[in-house]
């Protein structure tokens, strides 16, 4: 059985159009993983085993008749901030308990009529705001990487943290997940799996549990480049129910790989050699400058000058749209209700015991920012740089094709690590790589690069042009070839 979850989602996919096994199988084989591993992983909140093998069997009946979809048959993880229908949709919060919607996010459905299987919800950080999946209301997700010699627990990132585990376990042969601040490339790089955080627009929103709606953006987890690109194009579309998602054909991005790098462009933006970045990332980067010279790109030192007001502007804009956001979560209409003496005692005592301490924290610094008298100061500041981080790009894309630069400041830390659960600051500096793409609404992918010397995985980073994600994929296949895949020693 074990057999059949290391394939890719290209193998398998290939081996069941050639019928050496059935989708059923397949998912089988991935509902046992599952049941083995997940007490260990933490990676999955809600396993659908009826459902993943009604929709296993009924692709393999479309198979047989030759009507089979991109994905027939594939089975996948669903992060569980998508609306799946009639299933736990909670967004990894208390607030939320027992919520079951009545509709599909849009990813989701696309993803469901290309012929995917749904295995079951993944863990996250708490409404998408972590970067170490610690603020999950199911407890944190295990990093299935663990450091040489070493028997610590390492978080898989956040806030896809469970895509990303459950990806790089095999417990999914690929998963959803989203990206606010660099929550599909963080968790993507600490796991040696490869995320794609599309161009803002490019998904759609609709169904997805906000957190910041300007900065919000659907993604897949994947296990190497060519799967995730296969993945976007099942997930990406426009739609009416979603004013931001844009009318522009989704391109075959699976042809792109191979394709000649020569006359391309790659930017090396100054501006991300940070004080007291450790050498091993330095090196890492360097490497990955050699690699697509070789194959033919050029490189061109580029400046970003306003990427230093990228994090704090961040941690302005996204607290802002949360604290807006999450009003809704009051214990009238869906989700936990603590009662109380009146309906503004109900309120409070619903939110006071529905969100966690990271989320509590976010929506205060979200309502301070928008308060009177402060608006004008932070929140107004913060968008007229997020304008100038934006120009930063358009001006760097006058001359090159994509960006390249690293995407965390180091490997996995360990769960529970004291140094950053005492400081949020040091937490949130976990971003300082990813948070300018969310702002400029560019796409950027991470891909494996090679490992510490703690035996942890890092990954690189590639921005591009809006909308060209194809780019970002030709140039990723180049780096994966070069570097390797890699894959945790099973200990689960």
């Amino acid at each position: 059985m074990s057999e059949l979850t290391s394939l890719t989602i290209a193998e398998a996919r290939a081996k069941l159009a050639a019928k050496e096994f059935k989708a059923v199988e397949l998912t089988e084989a991935y509902l046992q993983a599952i049941e083995t591993a997940n007490d260990a992983i933490n990676a999955y909140v809600t396993v659908t085993p009826e459902k993943a093998l009604e929709m296993a069997k009924a692709s393999d009946e479309r198979i047989a008749a030759g009507k089979a979809g991109a994905l027939e048959g594939i089975p996948l993880g669903v992060k569980d901030l998508f609306a799946t229908r009639d299933v736990h949709t909670q967004a990894c919060s208390a607030v939320l308990s027992r919520f079951k919607p009545k509709y599909e996010s849009t990813v989701t459905q696309n993803l469901w009529d290309d012929g995917a299987v749904m295995l079951g919800k993944l863990n996250m950080d708490e409404f998408a705001m972590g970067s170490s999946n610690e603020s999950s209301h199911y407890g944190p997700v295990t990093n299935p990487w663990k450091a040489s010699g070493s028997d610590q627990r390492l978080v898989p990132g956040g806030s896809s943290g469970g895509s990303a585990a459950a990806v790089a376990a095999h417990l999914c042969a690929g998963a959803t997940a989203t990206d606010t601040g660099g929550s599909i490339r963080q968790p993507a790089a600490f796991t040696g799996t490869v995320g794609i955080k599309p161009t803002y627009g490019r998904c759609s929103r609709w169904g997805i549990v906000a957190y910041a709606s300007s900065l919000d953006q659907a993604g897949p987890i994947a296990r190497d480049v060519r799967d995730a690109a296969i993945l976007l194009k099942s997930m990406a579309s426009v739609d009416d129910k979603d004013t931001t998602s844009v009318d522009i054909p989704v391109p075959d991005y699976e042809a792109t790989l191979g394709q000649s790098l020569k006359g391309m462009r790659i930017g090396i933006p100054k501006e991300y050699r940070v004080e007291g970045m450790p050498e091993e990332i330095e090196k890492l980067w360097a490497q990955g400058v050699a690699w697509l010279k070789d194959a033919g790109a050029e490189v061109v030192d580029i400046s970003l000058p306003h990427t230093k007001y990228a994090l704090p502007a961040y941690y302005i804009v996204a607290p802002a749209e949360a604290s807006s956001n999450l009003a809704r979560y009051d214990g009238v209409r869906y989700g936990l209700r603590v009662d109380g003496k009146d309906i503004a005692d109900m309120y409070e005592q619903t939110r006071a015991a529905g969100f966690g301490a990271e989320v509590k924290r976010r929506i205060l610094i979200g309502t301070y920012v928008l308060s009177a008298g402060y608006y004008d100061a932070y929140y107004l500041r913060a968008q007229k740089v997020r304008t100038l981080i934006k120009r930063d790009f358009e001006l760097a894309f006058n001359d090159v094709d994509t960006v390249l630069a690293p995407i965390t400041p180091s490997s996995a830390f360990a769960i529970g690590d004291k140094e950053l659960a005492a400081d949020p600051v040091k937490m949130y500096l976990q971003d300082v790589f990813t948070v300018t793409v969310n702002m400029a609404g560019l796409p950027g992918l991470s891909v494996p690069a090679g490992l510490d010397a703690k035996g942890l995985p890092l990954g690189l980073q590639l921005i591009g042009r809006p909308f060209e994600e194809s780019t970002l994929f030709k140039a990723a296949h180049v780096i994966e070839q070069a570097a390797g895949t890699f894959r945790p020693a099973k200990w689960w």
